[in-house]
Order: C-alpha cells, then sequence, then structure tokens
C-alpha cells in the first residue's frame, strides 16, 4: 500500500517540527493510540487499538526515526503485532517547507500488512489508512495550538471584587426578572401561583380625617352619657320613639348614642375616598 499527500499547517516549520518529535502531540493525534513513549532521542514504543473493516485489534511495536535532516525532513518506520488479526509494518518519508501561511507537509507512506488485515482487501486498507491520516492531521493542528499557544484552555475564575459582580450579573437558570416587587422567577412563562398566598399587608393605618370624624362622635357621645348619668336630661334632646313603642327612654338614649357613632364613622369614611 502506497499513499502520498501534503497538508498545510498554520504554523512555522521550526514549531512543526517540534511537535513531530513530541511524543505527547503524537500520542494524542494518532487514532486509537493509547501508549507512546520515547526510550531515546529516535526511538518510541506504542500501542494502539485499530479497526480495519469488521476486523479490530491492538497493536503493540516499536517506532524509528532515521534521516533526520532538522527542521526539513525525516524517515519514520515502525512495526506492530495485532495477535491473530496479523501485523503491519512500513515507514514514512515526511518533509516541510515554508511557505505562505504555515508550513507545507509532504509524506510518502509504504506499508504491508498480513494476517486476517490482508484478506479485507486492497480497497478498505486504502480508504482506512486514508481516514486515519486525515483525522490525525485534523488533530495534529489544533493540538500544536493548544499545546504550544494554550488556546481552548479553559479560563481563569474571576476572583474577589470583580468575581463577585460577575456572579451577581448573571441570573439563575430560568429564573426570570423581579416585577413589581415579587420575588425573582414569580413572574415569568409558567409560573403559577402557590399553594398558600403570600400574607396580606397589615390595613393601612387610619388617615387623619377618619380619625378627627371618629374623636368627634366619641366625644359628642360621652358628653351626652355624662349629662344623662348626672340628671340633667332636660338639656339632651327627646329620643324619637315611635309612639307605642314600649321602650324605655334610657333604651331610646343608648340608641341615639349608636347613631351618633355610626355617623361620625361614616363620616370619616366619606372624608378618606373624597382624599
Amino acid at each position: 500500500m502506497e499513499m502520498v499527500g501534503q497538508k498545510l499547517i498554520p504554523e512555522t516549520r521550526e514549531t512543526v517540527w517540534k511537535a513531530l518529535n513530541d511524543p505527547e502531540i503524537l500520542r494524542n493525534c494518532v487514532p486509537g493510540c493509547q501508549t507512546l513513549v520515547k526510550t531515546s532521542d529516535t526511538e518510541m514504543e506504542a500501542t494502539a487499538t485499530i479497526k480495519v473493516g469488521p476486523v479490530s485489534a491492538k497493536f503493540g511495536g516499536k517506532i524509528s526515526l532515521s534521516e533526520l535532516n532538522e527542521p526539513v525532513s525525516y524517515r519514520i518506520t515502525g512495526e506492530g503485532q495485532g495477535g491473530v488479526a496479523g501485523f503491519a509494518r512500513g515507514g514514512a518519508f515526511i518533509s516541510l517547507e515554508e511557505v505562505e501561511g504555515g508550513t507545507m507537509l509532504s509524506y510518502t507512506v509504504d506499508a504491508q500488512v498480513g494476517g486476517k488485515l490482508a484478506q479485507l482487501g486492497g480497497r478498505l486498507i486504502d480508504a482506512t489508512a486514508r481516514k486515519l491520516s486525515e483525522a490525525f492531521f485534523e488533530k495534529f493542528a489544533s493540538e500544536i495550538r493548544r499545546q504550544y499557544h494554550g488556546e481552548g484552555a479553559a479560563a481563569p475564575a474571576a476572583t474577589g471584587a470583580a468575581g463577585a459582580a460577575a456572579g451577581a450579573a448573571v441570573s439563575p437558570v430560568g429564573a426570570a426578572p423581579a416585577m413589581g416587587g415579587m420575588p425573582p422567577g414569580m413572574a415569568g412563562p409558567g409560573w403559577y401561583p402557590p399553594a398558600y398566598p403570600y400574607p396580606l399587608p397589615p390595613p393601612p393605618e387610619p388617615t387623619g380625617g377618619s380619625r378627627t370624624a371618629f374623636l368627634a362622635a366619641l366625644v359628642l357621645a360621652c358628653v351626652f352619657a355624662f349629662l344623662w348619668l348626672t340628671g340633667r336630661q332636660d338639656t339632651i334632646p327627646a329620643p324619637v320613639l315611635p309612639p307605642a313603642s314600649g321602650l324605655s327612654p334610657e333604651f331610646g338614649a343608648a340608641l341615639q348614642l349608636i347613631l351618633i357613632a355610626a355617623v361620625g364613622y361614616l363620616f370619616g369614611r366619606l372624608s378618606d375616598r373624597r382624599r
């Protein structure tokens, strides 16, 4: 199997070269790679799980670098065993060229497979190899930005007064702004009154007009009562009672006092409404 391709990496040639020799970046970019340990400046050991059509196997092997021409090119070779699934061996020559907009990475791959993998057919193996190659380079550029430029890292949390202000500016999820003195969340769509209503506000204090009228009626009633008790009934208008009602004068006087108090109270209520 042979495969040739190019990929534009929006980084300097030195940065791309450094990334191609970084075990952590390579481990994160190779599809299915589980471990990649650098044992020397030119050798690494790796394990990876690769699926080709219906065959899935875990490969373990060694990778070596040769023909190093920093930061222009190198050759990478490797061999892995996948148990009953077969084996894979091969190599690739990689070159880097500075171009406008970054670095052009060119590669030429030559690989051989055996065992069950060889029985799957060349087309399926070629399609899988190209798919894995595209996945590698898509992740490669993003890993360079993340590892070397810090892009994609979570922003630090705000602290102190700035953090408190930011927290106060954010409303809870689903909470509606307060309206008309109602607590947050009670004015938005889907809100229903609680099973137990909020306590009603206390009745308003009597205004000056109602207090004055009530006190006037109370004082007048007290004057009538005082005159009645001291025997000065002749100064009090006689209670108006229906003829032949059979009610005593004392009851008529008490009724008159009640009527005076009621009239004073009603007068005070009317004064409040006019205000």
